[in-house]
């Protein structure tokens, strides 16, 4: 077994290996000619530069022809509790004819090991808590929030009352138990009337408790809704390069988790907040009123335990912050797998996928196991000091009681008054927690909604219908993937695309050629030159219009949505009606195919549409495709992934639909772009070659030679290779 088949397999993952590609030298330098000319002339290479994957290259840059290469292989070996063993390989350096036009930086990579390296990005800290956009989110359910306030007040200024009524009624009972009672009937004239005050605080208590429960409710519910809203429409409009860098399950897990948790926080705030706080204000004046004494005794040590009940939570903070985005981890995790079943279920990787969701739950799980723990030392230690408070009040009012300098009923009601603000002091250290992360959910949030987008969804200009000819220009273009700042896809890219011509770019994988089409549709903006419709720089048109009206693209794997058929291919134009639909059907050749099914346009097609066939998948995209009527067809290797039956099919469906559009193909069987107006090869980022399948077949360049490795690989038997 050699090293490197060895290292894959100890890692458990692809090893894939950055080669590097000889350049040739420029000659003479010469300009690419247009299009319109129809010649067929085969362009200068341009220097090439190496390019590598997943493997450390070190690169020693020379002057001459030849670069060397240093290979060094790191081996990554998991080993019980994620240690990790580097183990160098030096190989035999590996030469290559190359001149490169400049100097290249060295390209380092690693073997990556999914199971290993899942966890191991490093999560940005949280954003500040953004209050101005909290007000702006609050303010139109202001009259709920403050009708909200108002009966919180009015059930903790009745809790305030309640422990002095009491006490009232306790020192009546201890005058009429005493050696000198009176007679009962003055017993029933006395207790008569704190009763019934105390009475109507109980029932003003239980109304306004109500109220303000549901007050609160409705506006967190429509402060939630308002959030989830505006959050998916600011995710809506965020640039492609934002989803290169974000997994789905993190974003799903702002728009439920977050929304929810900051909505709960956020009521359970207002409503137990404000009652602990107005409660622990009023108790404490009464207590005061009650005993200046035994006030002061109590207020003595309440600092102290503030203090170290604030360090305390400043830990449970950060902890919390780090618990919450191990929950979004394992979400991500966990979506990843199951939105790509098939391809876990095809290469039986279920257990290990098992085993990577259980370690990033297991961190989840012992992260919030540390959380509660804290939190509940936090509890414990405010109920122990509480709950002294409430012994050493029992003593002191005992010895004034003792004394006379203080009534039975003022000490009851010193005593629940004491009580009441142990139970409110306790709820806001739960409120703590509660709150922290209610600010943490909130704050990243508001961060997605307030993101703004490099490339705007709308506004800018609109060609007329009656002078959209279709031309379409690349020129000097260069292009880099925002993920992948320093690797360029496209250098100095340059071609034209008459109106209503066919032009079909092929080349080698990882050349650019679905590049070109997403820079055509703006999914991206160039780096550096210029990219033209009629004439008009596609960055000043507005992008809905283009997209949504002039470009029709369709590529390798189109996804359907989980609803019917009829539905999916309306989905290229809302507002189409049924017989729109199916006429755009029977021009995609999926009418006959669709009708067959029990029930016709109204069959729905499961999840990413996994209840149809590739080729019918295709045909139903083309429809969706051809229904807006788009000026200009984007075909990017759409037949490269179905059998030859089914390529043939949509083959013939795709030749109905390109006639009379300026159409752009990416093809990787040239057998299926032979017909087309003008064949472009591209290399490196790079026009390499450009004009007819029989033109460029005679000059005998990179099309012809991919011809022969096709053809070859069509004629000899498909072999399964193993590894020793």
């Amino acid at each position: 077994m050699s090293l490197l088949t060895w290292a894959a397999r100890a890692t458990r993952s692809p090893l894939c290996i950055k080669q590097g590609f000889p350049s040739w030298s420029a000659g003479s330098p010469g300009s690419h000619m247009r299009l319109s000319q129809w010649k067929t002339v085969r362009l200068p290479k341009q220097p090439g530069k190496v390019v590598a994957r997943s493997v450390h290259v070190a690169r020693t840059e020379t002057t001459s022809h030849t670069e060397k290469f240093s290979l060094t292989v790191l081996l990554r070996l998991g080993l019980g509790g994620g240690t990790l063993i580097g183990i160098k390989g030096l190989l035999t350096p590996i030469t290559a004819d190359c001149k490169a036009s400049r100097p290249t930086p060295a390209v380092v990579a690693e073997i990556h090991d999914r199971l290993h390296g899942a966890g191991l990005a490093e999560e940005d800290k949280d954003p500040p808590f953004d209050w101005l956009y909290f007000w702006r989110l609050l303010k139109p359910q202001l009259h709920y929030f403050l009708a909200a306030m108002g009966s919180a007040l009015i059930v903790s200024l009745a809790n305030i009352q309640i422990p002095l009524l009491l006490g009232e009624i306790v020192n009546v009972v201890a005058r009429f138990t005493g050696e000198h009672t009176e007679e009962g009937n003055n017993y029933i004239k006395e207790i008569t009337v704190p009763t019934v005050k105390i009475i109507k605080f109980y029932v003003a208590q239980a109304i306004f408790t109500f109220s303000y429960i549901a007050f609160l409710t409705r506006m967190g519910e429509r402060m939630a809704d308002d959030l989830r809203q505006q959050l998916f429409a600011a995710l809506l409009k965020q640039d492609i390069s934002f989803y290169d860098q974000h997994k789905t399950g993190e974003l799903v897990n702002r728009l439920t988790a977050d929304v929810q948790d900051f909505k709960s926080s956020f009521k359970m705030c207002i409503s137990q907040g404000l009652r602990s706080v107005t409660q622990i204000i009023g108790c404490g004046v009464s207590l005061y009123s009650i005993s200046p004494q035994m006030t002061g005794l109590t207020a003595v040590t309440v600092p102290v335990i503030i203090g170290i009940g604030t360090g305390l939570g400043s830990l449970l903070r950060a902890l919390s912050r780090e618990a919450q985005h191990q929950v979004a981890r394992a979400t991500g995790v966990a979506d990843e797998c199951l939105g790509n079943m098939r391809t876990v279920r095809a290469f039986a990787m279920e257990d290990s996928e098992e085993t990577l969701y259980a370690r990033e739950v297991d961190k989840s799980r012992q992260l919030n196991e540390d959380l509660g723990l804290g939190i509940g030392l936090f509890q414990a230690g405010s109920n122990l000091f509480l709950n002294g408070i409430v012994l050493g009040t029992l003593y002191i009012g005992g010895s004034l009681l003792a004394t006379n300098q203080l009534k039975p009923g003022d000490l009851m009601s010193f005593l629940v008054a004491a009580q009441t603000i142990q139970r409110s002091l306790a709820q806001l250290s739960i409120l703590f927690g509660t709150y922290v992360r209610g600010i943490s959910a909130g704050a990243r949030v508001f961060e997605y909604i307030k993101l703004e987008p490099s490339i705007p969804l709308k506004g800018g200009k609109i060609i007329p219908y009656h002078t959209l000819m279709g031309n379409i220009e690349f020129r000097n273009v260069s292009f880099a993937y925002p993920t992948r700042p320093d690797q360029e896809v496209l250098r100095n890219f340059s071609l034209r695309i008459p109106a209503g011509r066919v032009v079909a770019l092929v080349g080698s994988s990882g050349g650019g050629k679905s590049t070109v089409a997403q820079l055509l549709e703006r999914f991206y903006d160039v780096k550096e030159g210029i990219i033209t419709i009629d004439g008009e720089d596609i960055r000043g048109l507005n992008p809905t219009w283009l997209r949504g009206r002039i470009i029709g693209f369709i590529n390798q794997e189109p996804v359907l949505f989980a609803t019917s058929i009829m539905e999916n291919i309306r989905y290229g134009r809302p507002d189409a009606t049924d017989e729109e639909v199916i006429e755009a059907a029977k021009t995609a050749n999926a009418h006959a195919f669709i009708e067959a099914f029990p029930r016709g346009y109204k069959t729905r097609v499961g999840e990413r549409g996994v209840t149809v066939s590739g080729g019918q998948k295709q045909r139903i995209a083309i429809a969706r495709a051809l229904l807006k009527n788009p000026t200009i067809l984007v075909l990017d290797e759409a037949t490269s992934a179905l059998d030859a039956e089914s390529e043939a099919v949509v083959q013939e469906a795709l030749e109905t639909c390109i006639q009379g559009r300026t159409v752009l193909i990416i093809a990787h069987r040239l057998s299926t772009i032979q017909n087309a107006d003008v064949i472009a090869v591209m290399s490196h980022g790079k026009l390499a070659e450009i004009g007819t399948h029989e033109g460029l077949k005679k000059l005998g360049g990179i099309y012809a030679d991919l011809i022969r490795q096709q053809q070859k690989e069509e004629e000899t038997p498909q072999k399964s290779w193993g590894f020793a």
